[in-house]
């Protein structure tokens, strides 16, 4: 059995929670806004609430992806997009976009000819730049900030790029032509390159590498991306801290764009593994959890001045893309708010602090 604990320290706190209209994005309003990912389920009833009263900023987890939105060559799918954009325009809320160019998600007709055989390196890219300059022209002025390319460094410590479709066809020329292409479509939105295991030592060296070969080449990048795919056993506070200061030196800005605080060790590695008995959110992984969100919004608030934005990765425990990943059937909590979209301790541990 799943156990859900009270996530609030008193009957009393609760009902300051329902009274008080402030939320994250008050709280942080002299740091960063705060951000969260949506899908058009999330635009109505009880979880609209809640993200108009914590939020100042949303991406769409899915509905801005290129095989959304381009599902067929030339044809076009916005509607699910363009409701984002009318939510958080009419209610005040700034707007990421995610993601213009990935090795996942992506519609196998983009690397295919009419012959059924790989197309060549100027086909490919000139399709992303279609691609790319179809969806920045339609939200210019809307969106403010881009994840223009998306987890190109691999995993693989022996490794360099990660050999997708994209870097087999075109090399890293497909990076640098994305971020023109983004530039000359909306001169004025901020640039991001976005990757996960940021602040793990190794790779954490290979990205930066790659981040100051872009710099060097003059290309319009504002910023790096980290997604804060995090656990209770990772990063550290000296991870955290060296991550920020050794991407910032570059003259970056830095957004943690897909915050989560997983309650189980990272397992990519075990997509095997099957539920159990001990998959159990107790009052000990509560506090646990709460204390490393404290810690890591701690580490923001120092860093504000490099700091453009933090996002979660979903609203609530209710739904988050851990409850099957990489465990298919086990629920995860790795969010602020419970599956009833109430705080969890986790919550009063990151908007508690004196402000300075």
């Amino acid at each position: 059995m799943m156990l859900i604990f009270s996530s609030c320290k008193s009957q009393q706190t609760i009902t300051n929670y329902a009274s008080d209209h402030r939320g994250l994005k008050d709280f942080y309003k002299a740091y960063f806004p705060i951000g969260v990912a949506v899908g058009l389920k999330n635009l109505s009833g009880d979880e609209a609430q809640l993200i108009k009263k914590q939020f100042n900023s949303i991406t769409a987890e899915n509905a801005m992806k290129m095989g959304s939105l381009q599902p067929k060559e030339g044809q076009f799918y916005w509607k699910d997009a363009d409701s984002i954009v009318n939510f958080a325009v009419k209610n005040g809320i700034k707007i990421r976009g995610h993601n213009l160019c990935w090795h996942e998600q992506t519609p196998d007709w983009i690397f295919t000819g009419k012959d059924g055989k790989e197309v060549s390196k100027t086909v490919l890219l000139q399709r992303l730049k279609d691609h790319i300059t179809a969806v920045v022209s339609r939200y210019k002025g809307k969106i403010y900030a881009w994840d223009v390319v998306n987890e190109a460094i691999d995993d693989d410590p022996n490794q360099f790029m990660r050999k997708s479709k994209w870097y087999q066809i075109c090399g890293d020329e497909f990076i640098v032509k994305a971020f023109e292409y983004a530039h000359e479509a909306d001169p004025n939105a901020k640039l991001y390159y976005n990757d996960y295991n940021t602040e793990r030592p190794e790779k954490r060296e290979r990205i930066y590498k790659f981040l100051k070969s872009l710099k060097d080449r003059g290309v319009p990048i504002d910023g790096i991306g980290l997604q804060a795919h995090w656990s209770l056993q990772e990063p550290t506070e000296n991870e955290l801290r060296t991550a920020i200061e050794r991407y910032s030196s570059l003259g970056l800005k830095i957004q943690f764009t897909e915050v989560d605080m997983s309650i189980y060790p990272w397992e990519k590695d075990k997509r095997d593994r099957k539920p159990n008995e001990s998959d159990q959110f107790t009052t000990e992984l509560a506090q646990k959890q709460a204390t490393q969100y404290a810690m890591v919004f701690r580490v923001f608030r120092e860093y504000k001045s490099v700091i453009t934005n933090v996002t979660f990765w979903n609203i609530s425990d209710k739904h988050t893309w851990l409850d099957e990943y990489p465990v298919m059937g086990r629920k995860n909590y790795p969010l602020l708010f419970d599956v009833n979209l109430q705080p969890k301790k986790a919550y009063w541990e990151v908007i508690n602090f004196k402000k300075k």
